[in-house]
């Protein structure tokens, strides 16, 4: 199996929104396509990937670094004992010469490109990747389903306290038992006013996440952290920087519910000083590394046995991202669940079409790959890249 090209572009995924920290109206998302020359059904298996929302296309990175080493890589090192490429040794044919730390938007780059090689070769082998990913590492034992949740609630122009509760009683018509909504972007009292209106949608604070995106100091996290006490949330995302180990220890020690975070660090090294050094507690906090940000699958998998070595278990890793790769390794290696973006960051936010979330959990569907396919509008970005 060789790699014969790699295309990629630049698609926005510009929305009317912001959370506490940015707004999203000129977001955009690099996508590639990986070309092999293996054939299924009397076409070339193609890979896509994309990067997650919150970080912008990385259209340089691609172009003058990465996709030139996948090119220029003896095909032989990019094979395992099957003749299938392998995502391993792709990884590290793209990282050769690249010096550790400042892990930065290259990160995102490898990822994107990791995304597509998992696709090709999932195709290649004509299953679905989560099924690659249960036989090759679980003993062939996937999830029936994953559970998701809605991460919405943003602030929009003009949105007050009675859209944001239809928005709420949206997802809960289209499935969805625990949603999410931002805090952090207006006065405490009024992020307060609108956790009681969503609670009064979804009823106990169980069903209810919020995220604070990295806005607060530790003396700002710590007075929500005693307004959101009582409300016994699902949790509290991301209320310091992401770099803040300190002040998310002393954090966890005045906040008893559950802390979530992880979600803007993108290497190993960072998620493994998160769990040494970051307080967090490992029978109830949640950790949100997105695998398609932080260099693929490849990496992502390496902190899962760094988890594991320091007793974390994967059920309490929930991915950020709400895309279908993260979707496709909930269920092939077994972690707590995935985010989804039931109407924002179109046509990335979502799963596939045939897709429907039942009391918050999702059955994948068994077509080869990530299943990008399956997912019409998205698929619409991707198709001119397969000619």
């Amino acid at each position: 199996m060789r790699i014969t090209a790699v295309d990629d572009i630049v698609a926005p995924i510009s929305s009317a929104i912001a959370n506490a920290y940015i707004d999203f109206s000129k977001m955009t998302a690099s996508v590639v396509a990986v070309h092999t020359d293996v054939t299924r059904d009397g076409r070339h298996v193609v890979g896509f990937g994309f990067n997650s929302n919150g970080r912008y296309a990385v259209q340089g990175l691609l172009r003058e670094r990465f996709i030139p080493r996948l090119a220029e890589a003896d095909p032989a090192d990019l094979v395992d004992e099957s003749g299938l490429i392998d995502p391993a040794k792709a990884w590290a044919a793209m990282m050769r010469n690249e010096k550790p730390g400042g892990h930065g938007e290259r990160s995102v780059a490898v990822g994107v490109l990791d995304m597509a090689l998992w696709d090709a070769r999932a195709k290649a082998e004509g299953v679905p990747l989560w099924r690659l990913l249960a036989d090759k590492y679980r003993s062939g034992e996937a999830d029936p389903h994953a559970w998701v949740y809605a991460a919405g609630g943003y602030y929009y122009p003009g949105k007050g306290l009675g859209a944001l509760q239809d928005e709420m009683r949206h997802y809960r018509d289209l499935g969805y038992s625990c949603v999410k909504i931002k805090i952090g972007g207006v006065p405490l009292a009024d992020d307060i006013e609108r956790i009681e209106a969503v609670l009064q949608i979804v009823g106990s604070g169980e069903n209810l996440a919020v995220d604070a995106n990295g806005r607060f100091s530790p003396d700002e996290a710590a007075v929500y952290a005693d307004a959101l006490a009582p409300c016994k949330l699902r949790w509290y995302e991301e209320p310091l920087d992401p770099l803040d180990y300190q002040g998310h220890a002393a954090l966890a020690e005045r906040y008893a519910p559950p802390l979530a975070t992880g979600e803007n660090l993108f290497s190993v090294h960072d998620a493994r000083n998160l769990i040494r050094h970051g307080g967090l507690r490992p029978d109830r906090d949640v950790l949100q590394f997105d695998p398609a940000l932080s260099y693929g699958l490849v990496e992502y998998r390496r902190t899962l046995d760094m988890l594991k070595r320091h007793g974390w278990s994967p059920r309490r890793c929930v991915p950020h991202g709400g895309h279908q790769f993260a979707l496709n390794i909930a269920v092939g290696l077994g972690l707590g669940g995935n985010e989804s973006y039931p109407d924002v960051f179109a046509p990335f936010g979502g799963f596939a079409d045939d897709c429907p979330v039942e009391n918050g959990l999702v059955r994948l569907p068994d077509i080869p790959g990530v299943g990008f396919e399956a997912k019409a509008a998205l698929y619409k970005v991707m198709r001119p890249l397969a000619a």
